[in-house]
């Protein structure tokens, strides 16, 4: 909720307190100043759990990650451990990754669960999230906290809640949790660290995740040598992930694994790239490079917290042609659902979970093995508790467009270490039998259709970004629009309504999964656009899928130009670019 002025001078003046130490202090009067803005900035809201936790830029302020806002969180959530957990010894573990202030403000959560009577355990130095999931429940935690801004921007930070079935927090806890965080005062967190309760991990907890991974990402049909025989290139992008993807990998049989040195230490600068998101091209370009130079059969880069991949592949003309998210989780779906069914292993209790702004033709692929394709709200969280709301059913994986895949249910967040191994696993697999990673996603469009995705993001900054994202979901919702690129639309599925209004029958429906701020139309030919505000930063998302059957393989080239000119002529026409 946005404050008005009189209430941003009020929360500056409780941050000029004694609460507050001097150096908290002196730099809000630097602010006031010399940079009246960036004070306001700092103070017209709180911080808010999005889709992957809190994250925010590090400085003073209730809009800002500092050792403040993240003990007010922590203190609130002790508050609520002990609530929930009554009579109970409550353990806790914490991770972090390499962004600059990630160790300190770990240790400072740390030190104020350890104050309330909670047992910390803490990682020694940076690890990967996934890691930090699979660690909870194998300490038998009931909570976790992982210290990371995933791929946001250097200036950034943030704060991601698990849950003890190893899930980040969702409803009803996520808002019973921040009910309590607003009632306290900033004077309530305890920071007097209890250091008996603080105990320090590592070594012995990766060696169990590693040899976990390596299990539930290998697929059983590839041999030694169809490993051996693949050329990789591995880039970590500065993050985690060179903590844990080289050792899984290695230990998996993967002996050719060419890693880009240049980004393989740890730097929260992330010096060599714009932005360390693989989502973004020119983050995997030196990659590229390495990977035309040792001729390699596929490249992988991951995120600064190992929980996404991206992943390039070379093509019909032996280019490298770089993935999107939605590609590699049809692929990585695909080869999994031919591993249960070569068991025999299909009975209609599986299902695969997804999202809903992720591609249409995943529900489409699962539906030909006979496997239900459960849809959730943006974010690995939702999918997480699709596992813990169908206990009796097999998950078999799930992934959303952007960029991010879970094999099975070890780890109950997206992971980047298990899913670099599966998409190894399957080059592995192809090439050894005369077809690629490629030619199989093509041959998949040819059977189930071509759907065509792209996004397209508006950044919009500031209290004025803010507002003038609310303003285009409002236009949006209240005046629809009846035909994208002269094919009417024909249902609107409004998320923060729960309603699906049919427009051409005029009726409506409930949605029965949880509100979000979401809009998504469909028109008669398939096309589909949805806008949604990012939970993590400040833009506005459109999601753009069209597809088209293909005939055959000769035909991709030619069906991929003219889905790719019809987004183009979307884009133009709602006037996103």
């Amino acid at each position: 909720m946005l404050r008005t002025e009189s209430e941003i001078q009020n929360s500056i003046n409780t941050w000029l307190s004694s609460v507050f130490d001097e150096e908290t202090k002196t730099r809000i009067q630097e602010f006031q100043s010399n940079n009246p803005d960036e004070l306001k900035d700092s103070f017209y809201k709180n911080l808010e759990f999005g889709t992957g936790g809190m994250r925010g830029i590090m400085g003073v302020g209730t809009n800002r990650i500092n050792k403040y806002t993240l003990g007010k969180n922590t203190q609130g959530l002790s508050d609520y451990l002990h609530k929930t957990y009554p009579n109970q010894a409550i353990k806790t573990v914490i991770a972090f990754d390499c962004r600059h202030n990630s160790k300190e403000f770990a240790q400072i959560v740390a030190d104020v669960f350890s104050a309330n009577s909670i047992e910390v355990f803490l990682f020694e130095d940076l690890r990967a999230t996934p890691e930090l999931s699979f660690a909870l429940k194998h300490l038998g935690c009931q909570c976790g906290i992982v210290l990371t801004a995933s791929h946001n921007p250097p200036e950034y930070n943030g704060y991601k809640v698990y849950w003890e079935d190893g899930g980040q927090l969702v409803p009803p806890f996520d808002g019973e949790i921040i009910d309590v965080i607003n009632t306290l005062e900033y004077s309530d967190i305890n920071f007097a660290a209890n250091t008996n309760l603080i105990h320090t991990i590592g070594k012995d907890v990766d060696d169990v995740f590693i040899d976990a991974s390596v299990k539930s990402g290998s697929l059983e049909v590839n041999t030694a040598k169809n490993r051996e025989n693949l050329s990789v290139v591995f880039t970590a992008l500065h993050g985690t992930s060179i903590t844990a993807v080289p050792e899984t990998l290695k230990r998996a049989g993967y002996t050719n694994v060419n890693l880009v040195e240049a980004q393989s230490k740890p730097d929260g600068n992330f010096p060599t790239v714009k932005s360390p998101n693989p989502e973004e091209p020119e983050a995997l370009k030196m990659a590229l490079d390495l990977a035309n130079e040792v001729q390699a059969d596929i490249v992988i880069g991951t995120d600064p917290d190992c929980d996404r991949l991206g992943i390039a592949v070379r093509d019909f003309d032996n280019k490298m042609v770089l993935l999107n998210g939605n590609q590699t989780m049809i692929m990585m779906t695909k080869f999994l659902l031919d591993l249960w069914k070569q068991k025999g292993a299909i009975n209609g209790n599986q299902f695969v979970g997804s999202t809903i702004v992720s591609t249409p033709m995943l529900s489409k692929l699962t539906e030909a093995y006979g496997v239900e394709c459960k849809i959730g709200l943006t974010g690995f969280k939702w999918i997480a508790k699709m596992i813990k709301d169908f206990p009796t059913l097999d998950f078999i994986g799930g992934g959303e467009e952007s960029f991010g895949f879970m094999v099975g249910d070890f780890v109950r967040d997206k992971d980047a270490v298990t899913a670099t191994l599966l998409a190894c696993e399957i080059a592995a697999y192809t090439k050894a039998n005369d077809s690629s990673f490629f030619k199989e996603l093509v041959d998949t469009y040819v059977e189930h259709d071509f759907y065509n995705e792209r996004l397209v993001s508006l950044t919009k900054k500031g209290i004025e970004g803010s507002q003038e994202i609310t303003n285009i979901m409002e236009a949006a919702r209240n005046n629809p629009v009846t035909s994208i690129q002269g094919s009417k639309v024909v249902t609107v599925h409004d998320y923060k309504m729960s309603v699906c209004k049919n427009l051409q029958l005029g009726t409506s429906e409930p949605i029965s999964i949880p509100k979000s701020d979401v809009l998504i139309y469909t028109t008669e030919d398939g096309s589909r656009v949805a806008l949604r505000p990012s939970g993590t930063e400040p833009k506005i998302k459109f999601y753009l899928s069209v597809n088209s059957p293909l005939n055959s393989a000769d035909e991709f080239s030619a069906t991929e130009t003219l889905l790719n000119t019809k987004i183009d002529a979307i884009i133009t026409e709602l006037k996103l670019s």
